[in-house]
């Protein structure tokens, strides 16, 4: 078959873990798999009982979404990251946020030619998005670097997958200002917003970031994090009502739609706090006891002020640490999976049972 789409993009990364996992599995009291980050805990009642009631769904869902599904994330924005000014025209819920990321360029119609720009360190559905699109690329964290040229699009990731790295409001300001004299469309993608330890993130959508206009500004969110929700696909991307428009118009044509059931679901999970608060201190304490443990291991760690992952290192290859780690049953993710200036760091999830972070912790120490 020739010409074919998968040429055009990068090898699956997590392929290439899949010997380490065979190590890590072999481990006599079993893998610890900080590796992918899924979370292990309960998904809320709330959401449960909200899907279990709207089970009954014998019609076609449409592509723009309930109002209710619309207007609970424009609450829970204003309500949690007091963003302003956001109308029912400017949120369209979503399968997922990795299905929106890796489509987002083909759909606003960028392609052969064209550039686009996102972090030096980056969830690797930035790129794959660029490939998918025909596009070329450019990971940095510098605006400096594209020179003369003009990006068609640029993602930022605050709070960071991998490195945890919250971006000040100052930058952010900056960024937007830069996009808006260029014409330059400006992603932002944050579904570790509510996953902060030691810094308060601000969305882009925010007035002390992007003034009184979203123009030019996109937010994306997800619920998998937050509410436990990852089995059920449920994100919304938010802001420009053009951009909104111009995607929906898009996936309206291609039948991309959220289940009715799943719609309702995210609201009860969007307006409810109390599950958010709960599964917050239940993180805090995975991340303070794995935290300490790598530390007394002799790791490093950078940033990791948000988010559900420690960006650690032990100033060597990141996949002799991967390899060294598998050899006491723990999985995890290489640096390098997220682009070259991740060569000496490892990400390490908490998102695992209590039960598996405390063998963590104990084989760490040599226990």
């Amino acid at each position: 078959m020739s010409g074919r789409v998968s040429t055009r993009l990068p090898d699956f990364p997590w392929d290439k873990l899949t010997s380490y996992a065979a190590t890590a599995r072999a481990h006599p009291d079993g893998i610890v798999d900080l590796s992918i980050g899924t979370p292990v805990d309960p998904t809320p009642a709330v959401a449960q009982d909200a899907l279990c009631a709207a089970a009954d769904s014998p019609g076609y869902p449409t592509t723009i979404g309930l109002p209710e599904t619309r207007q609970a994330a424009i609450d829970w924005l204003s309500r949690r990251f007091g963003v302003t000014g956001l109308g029912l025209d400017g949120v369209l819920p979503v399968i997922g946020s990795k299905e929106l990321i890796g489509s987002m360029a083909v759909h606003l119609g960028i392609g052969v030619g064209d550039l686009i720009g996102y972090p030096e360190l980056a969830y690797p559905t930035y790129e794959v998005g660029a490939a998918l699109a025909g596009a070329r690329s450019l990971a940095t964290d510098s605006l400096t670097a594209f020179g003369p040229e003009t990006p068609k699009l640029l993602w930022l990731n605050s709070p960071s997958n991998p490195t945890g790295r919250v971006l000040p409001v100052e930058h952010l300001r900056k960024v937007v200002d830069w996009c808006r004299e260029r014409g330059t469309i400006l992603v932002s993608d944050e579904c570790y917003l509510e996953c902060a330890w030691d810094l308060q993130p601000i969305s882009v959508l925010h007035p002390d970031v992007c003034g009184d206009s979203h123009e030019g500004i996109l937010s994306v969110h997800s619920l998998s994090k937050r509410s436990n929700l990852a089995g059920y696909r449920c994100a919304f991307v938010a802001g420009d009502p053009v951009l909104v428009g111009e995607l929906l118009a898009v996936r309206k044509n291609l039948g991309l739609q959220m289940p009715g059931p799943q719609q309702r679901a995210m609201v009860a999970a969007l307006e409810d706090d109390t599950h958010v608060v709960e599964q917050h201190a239940v993180y805090a304490a995975r991340r303070a006891k794995l935290k300490e443990a790598l530390l007394h291991a002799g790791f490093t760690i950078d940033h990791s002020e948000a988010s559900l992952y420690l960006w650690s290192s032990r100033g060597e290859d990141c996949w002799t640490t991967v390899a060294a780690l598998a050899e006491l049953g723990i999985l995890v993710a290489p640096g390098a999976f997220y682009g070259a200036a991740g060569s000496q760091h490892v990400r390490i999830a908490f998102t695992a049972t209590d039960e598996r972070i405390d063998a963590a912790v104990a084989r760490l120490a040599g226990r």
